[in-house]
């Protein structure tokens, strides 16, 4: 996600306080990511740009598709065992971690609002109209929560995130963490570790090992979905940049890497070809078959999840998995 910009609070409501410490969302270093990734050997690109309106749609699309199995494994897991993670946390305050539609909010805020009236929930995340569009939605939903929402980074801002309550639940779901290598993992990881208290407790959602071929299918749906947001990451790029990188010159590949335990996207120029990025002042030569990575998708078992964890000063406090053992949620405390 991106970082710098301004800082700000606006009150919006009587329940309602937003904090902007980011301007223009993830595409505030978009400039430097692009002439980094794509001068660089081999290419890549940040997969936080492919989130414009139409890559957010796209995606909303991809977690109903039926070979994209990561968001109803970790759904499933949660209309059954969310009640028994609050119990356990005991949160008078929910922080997550990028929310996106905020669809699995409500498994969590629920219970939440039935040990805690009054409870705070802190949504934190790098657009401030999804930011304001959630925190409109979930007032007018329940009566009586306090809606703090965080415009910002949450690689970068964490620091800024002050406590509203004496247990905080912070919320990191969706596999997100499997979008960071090892070491940017431990460094999130450790940064979070600093901002909780020791009554703070920190779930985080993650895919598991299994057969390479359901992995792959995940990502290679049959409807060609997901190869159309992964060629969206190059319209979001002409759209800021003034590019004219072709979608259409690109293959979409998926495959999964085993001794990385990690699903690796990229774009693959399925001819030579040059492309001008006019805002940057720069010329991308492509070769036959060149590819640009886009995402990696890090799978994870307990024993592994758990060494990290340790490395960053947290203890696996509770295991939660879905019927096929597909997807888990690791509850985890300060140590």
């Amino acid at each position: 996600m991106a970082g710098g910009g301004c800082t700000g609070a606006i009150e919006t409501a009587a329940e309602i306080l937003i904090d902007v410490h980011l301007r223009d969302g993830a595409l505030a270093t978009i400039a430097d990511d692009v002439r980094e990734g794509l001068g660089g050997t081999p290419k890549e690109l940040p997969p936080k740009y492919f989130y414009d309106e139409r890559g957010s749609q796209l995606f909303e699309q991809i977690t109903r598709l039926p070979e994209y199995y990561p968001t109803r494994a970790e759904q499933q897991i949660l209309d059954r065992v969310a009640a028994e993670i609050v119990s356990a946390a005991g949160p008078s305050e929910l922080v997550e971690l990028g929310p996106g539609s905020a669809r699995k909010t409500h498994a969590l805020l629920d219970p939440i609002l039935q040990l805690s009236q009054g409870a705070t929930y802190v949504p934190v995340d790098v657009s401030e109209s999804a930011i304001r569009e959630l925190a409109d939605r979930l007032s007018d939903h329940y009566e009586g929560i306090r809606i703090h929402g965080v415009v910002g980074d949450f690689e970068r801002d964490l620091e800024r995130l002050r406590a509203n309550g004496d247990r905080r639940l912070v919320a990191f779901l969706g596999g997100t963490l499997g979008n960071f290598d090892q070491r940017q993992r431990l460094a999130f990881l450790r940064r979070t570790r600093r901002m909780l208290g020791p009554d703070d407790r920190l779930l985080i959602g993650t895919d598991l090992v299994k057969d390479r071929k359901r992995l792959e299918a995940a990502y290679n749906d049959s409807d060609g979905v997901t190869a159309e947001f992964n060629r969206n990451v190059l319209r979001v790029v002409n759209a800021n940049l003034d590019g004219d990188l072709d979608p259409a010159r690109f293959d979409h590949v998926a495959f999964y890497d085993e001794r990385r335990r990690r699903i690796e996207m990229r774009l693959r120029a399925h001819e030579a070809h040059s492309a001008r990025i006019e805002g940057l002042g720069m010329d991308v030569v492509f070769e036959h078959g060149e590819e640009i990575r886009t995402e990696i998708s890090c799978k994870f078992t307990r024993p592994a999840l758990e060494r990290e964890y340790a490395a960053a000063s947290l203890d696996l406090i509770g295991w939660y998995s879905d019927d096929e053992n597909l997807f888990a949620l690791s509850l985890t405390r300060p140590t």
